[in-house]
């Protein structure tokens, strides 16, 4: 039995915590923000078994001046912040050539395939499987030429094993008839699934953990130190010592990665969402719209409305531009919809090619990493946090882990 941290305690690091515990472990949760905030607590809820195209894809290079100039984009690019993300953005390009682009599809593919399983041991809890709504995801598009354009996309999901259904205009209003009928594609993604409340989820989780001995202080972690019989955390400004170090703080990591050295070129994405409180009856299931990059989603207090994509580091600052799209596209789609009464600003973890960074650290194996998920840390954690686990045993991961190294870079 090892005493170990974890610096982070969304879903990434819930899971790992979970799994560690499962093998004997005694675990250590540091979060100063407490469990299942950030970007854990607004994303979209869904469980994407589909999600392997990543945003690094050849069609940025006809598309990103688009993206960067138009007022209707759900990309955006503040541009104070350009300096800094220069070298972030040029190795996002170097990554969306198509041999690198279809190399990060794989690696995605691969973890994707694995991640019912890596839920398996969680979602056998009753109380945590309540907050499972077994609704595929449904995909649209509001006219036939961006659906075309999507077609190379959805050949390679097929040829990576992912299984979908393509729907005409009078299918998706059969599935969903208070949806606006200005829908011409669709597509069903199977094996896909919600949470009713993410962040209930997390909770839960950790209450039922915490029954069994695990430790959440929530404190700052300032730097962690490696060495070959474990590693130091600097908490709070006094160093605390562990037989291992589990990084799972998305989009905060990399700091703790240059520490171990390794140079990981991590950046920040900033989300939003907003929410129609009460209107959970008006769609069954997920619903992103394709061409304004969000998703609809039913929880237990209404629908969220999630999703854009904004480059602009951790400034607290909120574009209420972003904000005002969600609220007029998802009306579009909507019409039945009412009012938001809340918003949300998080920072999701970016990495240029869009694979998480799994596995140990270039200078001490007692130092395991496990962040940069982007828009997958809930459908991912499970079988992240049994591939943590399985390091710290030495047990062989379920998968080649090589594609997911900080070295890559």
């Amino acid at each position: 039995m090892s005493e170990i941290a974890i610096v982070g305690a969304g879903f990434i690091g819930l899971a790992s915590a979970e799994a560690l515990m499962r093998d004997g472990h005694r675990v250590t949760l540091f979060d100063p923000s407490g469990v299942g905030q950030g970007a854990s607590f607004g994303n979209a809820g869904t469980f994407a078994p589909y999600a392997c195209i990543p945003v690094n894809n050849p069609s940025v290079f006809h598309d990103l001046p688009r993206f960067l100039l138009s007022n209707d984009s759900a990309f955006r690019l503040r541009w104070g912040y350009l300096p800094h993300l220069a070298p972030w953005l040029m190795r996002f390009l170097i990554s969306s050539l198509p041999r690198r682009y279809e190399a990060s599809a794989g690696a995605l593919a691969a973890l994707l395939r694995r991640a019912q399983d890596g839920y398996a041991p969680l979602l056998a809890q009753p109380e945590l499987a309540r907050f499972v709504r077994p609704r595929e995801c449904l995909y649209l598009y509001s006219n036939a030429s961006s659906f075309d354009a999507a077609r190379s996309a959805l050949d390679l999901r097929g040829k990576l094993g992912v299984a979908f259904d393509v729907l005409a205009a009078n299918d998706i209003r059969a599935l969903e008839p208070s949806l606006a009928p200005i829908f011409e594609r669709g597509v069903l993604f199977k094996d896909s699934w919600h949470f009713s409340d993410p962040r209930g989820f997390l909770q839960t989780l950790y209450e039922r953990l915490a029954t069994q001995g695990l430790k959440l202080e929530r404190s700052t972690v300032s730097a962690v130190q490696p060495s070959a019989d474990g590693a130091a955390l600097t908490v709070d400004g006094a160093a605390r010592r562990f037989s291992h170090v589990v990084i799972a703080t998305g989009a905060r990591s990399a700091q703790f990665a240059s520490q171990c050295d390794d140079a990981v070129p991590l950046d920040t994405e900033r989300g939003y969402h907003v929410r129609y409180p009460g209107a959970q009856q008006l769609i069954s299931r997920p619903v992103g719209w394709a061409e304004r990059g969000f998703y609809m989603t039913p929880m237990s207090d209404g629908i969220r409305v999630a999703g854009t994509v904004e480059l602009a580091g951790f400034n607290e600052k909120r574009n209420c531009s972003l904000l005002d799209l969600l609220t007029f596209s998802s009306k579009r789609a909507l019409p039945a919809l009412g009012t938001p009464d809340s918003s949300w600003l998080g920072f999701r973890p970016t990495l240029p090619d869009g694979v998480p960074v799994l596995g140990r650290s270039s200078a001490s194996e007692r130092v395991i990493y496990a962040f940069g998920h982007q828009h997958l840390g809930l459908t991912l954690a499970g079988i992240s946090g049994r591939i943590v686990a399985d390091l710290i045993a030495r047990r062989a991961p379920p998968l080649d882990l090589a594609p997911y190294a900080a070295t890559r870079f």
